[in-house]
C-alpha cells in the first residue's frame, strides 16, 4: 500500500532584509550614505543637480524590486505618507548637496546630526513616544557641538563659505528628520520598495521645483560628473536607503536615530582621508561633542 504525503503548507516568504538584526542593516545604510558625501564633492554638482540624478538612477532599480515586492506582498498599505516623506528626502538632498562644498563633506554630513532631536521631538508629538531623560540633558551639548562644528563660533573654519553651508546642511537635517519620521510612520512587515519608490518620486520632484527656477539643475552634466553621480545613485540613494527604510520600521525613533550616527562619524574619517578636508580644532570638538551627545540620547531602556 502506498501512501501520499502531505503536502507542506504554503507560507510566504520572509523579505531578505528581514533576515537580519535592524541595528546592523542600518549601521550598514549610514555607511553608504557617509560615502554619499565624498561623491557629491569630487562630481562637483549642484545641489539640485545630484539629488535629481541619484533620484532618477536609482528608480529602474527600484520599480523592478517595487513590483516583485508587489507580487509577494501585495500593494503597499500607504501611499500618502511615502510621498510626503519624500518631499523632506528631496529638501534634505538638495539643501545637503550645496552645504557639502561650502562646510565640506565631513561637517556638512555632522551637522544632519540636529535630525537626531527632531525625530524624537516628532515622535512624542504626534505617537507620545516620550524621549529617555538622557535625551534631555544631551539636547543642550549637541546644540552646543553642532555651534562649534558650524563655525558659528568665530573664524579658522574650513570652507569657502562655513557659515552659509551649516545653515544649509541644519536645514537639510530638518528634512531628512521628517523623511525619517513618516517613513517609520508607512512601514511594516510589506511594502518597504513601494514605500522607497513613492519618496524617491517626490524627491526628484524637489530637486526640479528649486533647481529649474534657480538655474542651478543641469540636466546634461559631463562624463566625470555623471559617472559620480551613477555611483552616488547605487551606493547611497539604493543600497543604503533600502537597508535604512528596511531598518527603521522595526526600531524605536530614538534608536534608529543613534544607530546612523555612523553617518557623520565616517564622513568626518572619510573627508579626512580621501578629500585632504582640514577642520579646525574648533570644529573637531564640536564634532566630538555632537558625536557624544547623540551616544548618550541613545542609551534607552527600551532599545
Amino acid at each position: 500500500m502506498t501512501t501520499t504525503a502531505p503536502r507542506p503548507a504554503k507560507t510566504t516568504p520572509t523579505p531578505f532584509t528581514e533576515r537580519f538584526d535592524p541595528r546592523l542593516l542600518a549601521a550598514l545604510g549610514s555607511f553608504c550614505i557617509s560615502l554619499s558625501s565624498v561623491f557629491i564633492k569630487v562630481s562637483h554638482a549642484s545641489g539640485s543637480t545630484s539629488a535629481f540624478w541619484r533620484c532618477l538612477l536609482a528608480l529602474p532599480v527600484l520599480l523592478a524590486l517595487a513590483a516583485r515586492e508587489r507580487r509577494r506582498t501585495g500593494p503597499a498599505p500607504r501611499v500618502l505618507l511615502p510621498l510626503l516623506a519624500g518631499v523632506g528626502l528631496g529638501l534634505d538632498f538638495v539643501l545637503w548637496g550645496e552645504a557639502i562644498p561650502r562646510v565640506g563633506a565631513g561637517i556638512a554630513t555632522v551637522l544632519l546630526a540636529v535630525q537626531v532631536i527632531i525625530v524624537p521631538l516628532l515622535a512624542f508629538a504626534f505617537l507620545r513616544e516620550r524621549p529617555a531623560k538622557q535625551f534631555l540633558f544631551a539636547v543642550p551639548v549637541l546644540l552646543g557641538g553642532v555651534v562649534l562644528a558650524g563655525g558659528f563660533a568665530g573664524s579658522g573654519s574650513f570652507g569657502p563659505d562655513p557659515v552659509t553651508g551649516a545653515v544649509f546642511a541644519m536645514l537639510a537635517g530638518a528634512g531628512y528628520a521628517v523623511y525619517l519620521f513618516l517613513i517609520r510612520l508607512s512601514g511594516g512587515q510589506g511594502g518597504q520598495a513601494q514605500s522607497l519608490v513613492l519618496a524617491t518620486l517626490s524627491a526628484g520632484a524637489v530637486a526640479v521645483v528649486l533647481g529649474v527656477p534657480s538655474g542651478t539643475l543641469d540636466l546634461s552634466p559631463g562624463a566625470a560628473t555623471f559617472g559620480w553621480l551613477v555611483v552616488l545613485a547605487v551606493v547611497g540613494q539604493l543600497i543604503g536607503w533600502i537597508l535604512i527604510s528596511a531598518a527603521l520600521p522595526r526600531m524605536s525613533a530614538t534608536t534608529g536615530s543613534t544607530l546612523m550616527l555612523l553617518q557623520p562619524v565616517g564622513a568626518v574619517l572619510l573627508g579626512i582621508g580621501l578629500l585632504g578636508e582640514t577642520p579646525s580644532v574648533v570644529q573637531l570638538v564640536g564634532c566630538a561633542g555632537v558625536v557624544a551627545a547623540v551616544c548618550f540620547a541613545g542609551r534607552t531602556r527600551r532599545g
